[in-house]
């Protein structure tokens, strides 16, 4: 286990990282306040597994693997970025067929719980960055007088749980603030189109990043 000094400098830089602006607080936030607490805490625990797996992934090499043969991140990054296009055409098709729709009940896309776990999931696991700084900031926590695999699991399942109680967090707050600012009909009737756009922003975002 790492010593308490490290492991306490390792936990705050951690609960920086998760506050700090990215595509996973993009979709908790939008989630949130268009759909409630618990469909932005089901994005954030999809983010949370994803961290874990990303873990392992790091722990047996796979990061220094795509790092020595970038294909492999181009083909990771460009699966995930059709996934995500997919999405976002698949909702704003489903919010120009509400427009079409003289009610004042706009249908929304119904979501399991899964379904809205995997869209965390995906997001998160689908961006090469997210692998490759995995790999290379856990390693700075570690000591040369243990093994290093226990270190890399350890320290990862902190990183990973510490995000999802700040992404919790957020999902509470902005849930909150969406009841407070939300207009019924208008508002679900758009919520469609603004989760279209930001899908189709974050595909266009992970197929350009380097």
């Amino acid at each position: 286990m790492p010593e308490i000094h490290i492991l306490t400098a390792f936990l705050g830089a951690s609960a920086l990282l998760a506050i700090s602006p990215g595509p996973d607080l993009v979709l908790i936030s939008t989630y949130s306040a268009t759909r409630g607490f618990l469909a932005g805490f089901l994005i954030g625990l999809g983010i949370f597994i994803a961290g874990l797996i990303q873990t392992l992934l790091v722990a047996f090499g796979l990061g220094q693997i795509m790092q020595a043969m970038p294909l492999v991140a181009i083909v990771v990054k460009t699966v995930g970025a059709l996934y995500l296009a997919w999405l976002g055409f698949n909702l704003l098709r489903s919010w120009r067929a509400n427009l079409s729709v003289q009610n004042t009940k706009p249908v929304t896309e119904r979501l399991t719980p899964w379904q809205l776990v995997s869209r965390g999931l995906i997001n998160n696991l689908m961006n090469p960055k997210a692998l490759l700084f995995f790999s290379l900031f856990l390693p700075q926590f570690t000591t040369s007088t243990e093994p290093l695999t226990p270190q890399i699991l350890l320290l990862g399942i902190l990183l990973s749980t510490t995000a999802l109680i700040v992404n919790t967090i957020f999902s509470l707050s902005f849930s909150r603030l969406g009841h407070v600012f939300k207009q019924p009909a208008a508002f679900t009737r758009h919520s469609e189109g603004i989760l279209g756009a930001i899908f189709l922003g974050l595909a266009a975002r992970l197929a350009t990043e380097r």
